[in-house]
């Protein structure tokens, strides 16, 4: 099914997502939880971020294509970093171009979402912990990256990790290991393209590796990497992050205020 996050009148809540519908329901998705019958057209609410997660843990250069594209190598372990909570926003939410950059870039990505505390995962129970799945942009002042030589600053300033539309908890990591396309357009002309398939380590081992050092949460989200054919974005550009099986995120960047 689809879990969406939701605010309407000022309230916020959970639903599934049916068709052009939402079918509220009773509690959070972390949890056993009930449909209440109470149905909303999906064009009557505002999307949120899917989760507000306590951490956002990333994953860099998991598609070879892509680290060669900026002159790495594939990493012997993988290269994990930090997006903080507040650079979390979600579908429709403006992109804000960082004030201290002069090249921001898109990175279109698979998320995973948690579903349940975890620590020290083994390999078979990993698809146990994850809630579902979602469509991230791991944005990046690529020039505050390469100046800086860490990457704090460069991929956590606010609104740098779009989240969203929703959650699609019918996907299973051996779906994301067979290869689900991963699509990035800016102003409808496409700029990314690539598979799940070609991630160089699959969601098991991402989830091992981390977990091995610290505590995941319910809500916590992981990035998985993104495809070759990242590039600039400019004011005023919109851009959209297309995941098969999952759905769109759609963000325009505008100036910071």
């Amino acid at each position: 099914m689809r879990i969406a996050r939701f605010s309407i009148d000022g309230n916020v809540a959970f639903g599934v997502v049916e068709g052009d519908e939402l079918d509220i329901i009773k509690g959070h998705p972390f949890a056993e939880f009930e449909r209440s019958g109470q149905k909303i057209p999906l064009d009557k609410v505002r999307l949120l971020p899917p989760v507000l997660p306590n951490k956002v843990v990333a994953i860099g250069r998991n598609y070879a294509e892509h680290a060669a594209e900026l002159g790495n190598e594939v990493p012997e372990v993988p290269v994990t970093f930090f997006k903080p909570s507040t650079s979390v926003v979600g579908p429709g939410d403006p992109i804000a171009y960082p004030s201290f950059s002069s090249e921001l870039h898109h990175e279109a990505e698979l998320a995973v979402v948690i579903g349940r505390m975890c620590r020290e995962v083994p390999r078979e129970r990993v698809k146990d912990v994850i809630l579902g799945y979602t469509c991230a942009n791991d944005l990046t002042a690529r020039d505050v990256q390469q100046r800086e030589k860490q990457w704090a600053r460069a991929k956590g300033f606010d609104t740098s990790c779009p989240l969203g539309p929703w959650i699609e908890t019918g996907l299973e990591p051996a779906d994301i290991a067979a290869g689900l396309g991963v699509q990035c357009t800016v102003n409808g002309d496409q700029r990314q393209l690539g598979s799940t398939a070609d991630m160089v380590r699959p969601i098991e081992d991402l989830i091992v590796h981390i977990t091995e050092a610290m505590t995941l949460l319910p809500g916590d989200v992981v990035l998985t990497g993104t495809p070759a054919g990242v590039g600039p974005l400019n004011v005023g550009d919109e851009v959209a992050v297309t995941i098969e099986g999952i759905g769109t995120l759609t963000n325009k960047v505008i100036k910071r205020g």
